[in-house]
Order: C-alpha cells, then sequence, then structure tokens
C-alpha cells in the first residue's frame, strides 16, 4: 500500500491548486477579483498496484465567489512527466522525500481511470487520504455492470459545467466515467428524467460550517 509521507511538499498542493482552478470551466468563483483560497475539505486515496503513481481524490473549498463552493480534484503524483499529458499538468513541487513530483489533473491519468474503474466494481480499496495502510471504509462503490477485469483505455475527456467526462474502453465496451467537480449532497433518490447510472462512487466532505456532506464523486455511465 501506498506510504503518506509526513514531509513538505513546495510549492503545496493548495497553492498550485489557487492557480489552476480559476482556469477550469467548471470553476464557479468570479473571473476577476479575490483568487480562489482552496482548503481541504476532504477525499481518499487509491494504490497503484506499481506503486509508481501516488492517486488522490481530494475535495477542496473555496469562498471567493457569492457562496462556498467544494470542488472534487482527483490528482496524481509522478516521478517523471506523463507522455502527452503537458496539457493536464497543474504544476510540479519537491517533496520532502521523493524529491520532484509532477502533479497531474488525474482524470487524464490512464492509472487513476483505472483504478477509478476497478473501485467502482469493487476490486480495489479506498484509503484514507493522509494515514498509510488504513482502509476508508466511508467510501462506497455500487455497480450493476457485469465488470470484467482487464486493461482500462482513456479514449477521450471532456469538461462540462459541473463534471469531467473521462471516454474509457473497457473489457465490457466504451464506458464514461463522470468525474463529479461541484460536490453536492446526494439527494434521497435519483433525480427524475435523468438516466440511471451503471454505476458510482459516493464519499463524505466537510462543509465550511464543519458539518459533513456525503455524494457522488463519480458515476459511470454506458
Amino acid at each position: 500500500m501506498a506510504v503518506v509521507h509526513r514531509t513538505t511538499m513546495t510549492p503545496g498542493k493548495l497553492e498550485l491548486l489557487a492557480s489552476w482552478l480559476p482556469t477550469r470551466s467548471w470553476y464557479q468563483g468570479p473571473a476577476a477579483g479575490s483568487p480562489p483560497q482552496p482548503a481541504r475539505a476532504g477525499g481518499f486515496r487509491l494504490d497503484d498496484p506499481q506503486g509508481e503513481v501516488g492517486i488522490e481524490f481530494m475535495a477542496v473549498s473555496d469562498g471567493a465567489g457569492d457562496r462556498p463552493v467544494t470542488y472534487h480534484v482527483p490528482l496524481t503524483y509522478r516521478g517523471a512527466p506523463l507522455d502527452g499529458a503537458e496539457h493536464a499538468l497543474i504544476g510540479t513541487s519537491e517533496h520532502g522525500v521523493l524529491g520532484r513530483r509532477w502533479i497531474y489533473d488525474g482524470t487524464h491519468d490512464p492509472v487513476l481511470a483505472e483504478r477509478l474503474y476497478a473501485l467502482v466494481r469493487g476490486e480495489a480499496e479506498p484509503q484514507a487520504q493522509s494515514e498509510s495502510d488504513k482502509p476508508d471504509p466511508s467510501v462506497t462503490g455500487w455497480y450493476a455492470g457485469t465488470g470484467h477485469p482487464g486493461p482500462v483505455a482513456v479514449l477521450g475527456v471532456s469538461d462540462g459545467p459541473q463534471t469531467t467526462d473521462v471516454l474509457v474502453q473497457t473489457p465490457d465496451g466504451k464506458l464514461t466515467l463522470g468525474v463529479q467537480r461541484v460536490l453536492r449532497p446526494a439527494p434521497a433518490q435519483d433525480e427524475s428524467g435523468e438516466q440511471r447510472p451503471l454505476g458510482h462512487i459516493t464519499a463524505e466532505w466537510t462543509l465550511p460550517d464543519g458539518t459533513k456532506a456525503r455524494g457522488r464523486y463519480a458515476v459511470v455511465r454506458a
């Protein structure tokens, strides 16, 4: 399992996100004026079976706009650049133990896509965000598909006003991993008129007033 090092990163992840968030189509803060002030609000990690890529699903709150918003930012951490992913690079940071790390918007990283699909199928165990070797049972998945194991290839990534859709080729055919970017508490039931997804991942985050919220971090659609 991945080790969470108690060390520094320079610049820090939140510092990098403060510059990157306003460039996203799903950012809801003001186009000009107060810059984002992202703060950790929750999340979890997944292990890379090869032990090469750090994978984190981070929830960050931001109060730069008229009302606080919580964003979901999947991140991957690599010890070398990911070929062909220059457009997805959030920045580089000096890690106190591991040295230079390349930090990517994880929706463009094939390792994160494969592990997210495995998590939905119940074949990956979510890990605590800030502790080593500690599963996070609060992260739950549901899947109605067949879920045959095998390679996952990313075919395309598109940002919308509240989600990022990752089109993938799986052993079960083409599927869309819909990554929720603006986190909202889960409704009591699926919204009427919307197609029921094939699966979803649900997890918690902390609201600015300190209370806990729970909702979907990602869905799978045919």
